[in-house]
């Protein structure tokens, strides 16, 4: 049974969430909030909300800052416990076009067993240096998987089934904080799961805060890379032997 739901991970964008509610309110998809350890008024803000939206709204609230993938992983999970097939994942800053929550959603429902991800189309807002930057890891993606299935690796708009998910997460070594997206979704390809791309436009971000670190995560996106080549090379005879099923 198809019984999709929202997951945030939520770090610190007090002044973002608020209406990052409103506009997923009309979608009518209970929504799970997990608060990554932000404490201070960040927190007080996000639970005020949840109160407020107890009858939709789930918050959980991680004890530490864990990274993006540890809040997504807690929410997909509390999702799935409560009975969820399928969880449609959103960055938390509002830098995502919710208006196109049901066209993800419906390529979800028709290939359940896929990952359905955005391919951002961005506006002038857009840090030039992150723009050219994810070129870098759209070029090492498509070595990584031998395929040019996943268009953008990087996107944090889109859509697991939690099952398939949830069973990765289990085997371990799936990143933590910002090589998050880009990982999980080369195993999930790794692992036999289609990657279907839906265009979407994208402003960056609406509140103007970015926890991307230049330094650590951009170190982190190396060795990221590093991990993949070598998985990729580990299972590249296997590959070339029975050809490539996906291009």
């Amino acid at each position: 049974m198809f019984n999709p739901c929202i997951v945030i991970p939520y770090y610190r964008h007090e002044h973002a969430i608020g209406a990052m509610v409103e506009q997923l309110r009309p979608h009518g998809l209970p929504l799970w909030i997990v608060d990554d350890g932000s404490g201070g008024t960040a927190a007080q803000a996000v639970a005020a909300l949840a109160a407020d939206e107890a009858a939709w709204l789930h918050l959980l609230v991680l004890p530490e800052n864990q990274g993006k993938g540890a809040a997504v992983r807690a929410g997909c999970a509390a999702a799935f416990a409560a009975g969820h097939s399928h969880a449609l994942q959103i960055d938390a800053d509002g830098q995502h076009n919710t208006n196109d929550i049901p066209k993800l959603i419906a390529l979800a429902q028709r290939q359940p067993h896929a990952v359905v991800t955005g391919i951002p189309i961005y506006d002038d807002s857009v840090p030039k240096a992150r723009f050219y930057g994810r070129y870098l890891t759209h070029v090492l993606v498509w070595l990584h998987t031998l395929s040019f299935e996943i268009i953008d690796s990087m996107c944090g708009f889109r859509v697991y089934p939690l099952a398939e998910a949830l069973e990765l997460w289990a085997q371990g070594g799936v990143g933590l904080r910002m090589d998050f997206d880009t990982d999980i979704i080369v195993r999930l390809h790794w692992a036999g799961l289609r990657v279907i791309s839906q265009p979407t436009r994208v402003t960056y971000p609406s509140d103007g805060v970015s926890h991307f670190d230049l330094l650590r995560d951009n170190l982190r996106m190396v060795r990221l890379h590093l991990r993949l080549f070598g998985g990729m090379l580990l299972r590249a005879p296997r590959w070339l032997l029975r050809g490539r099923p996906r291009i």
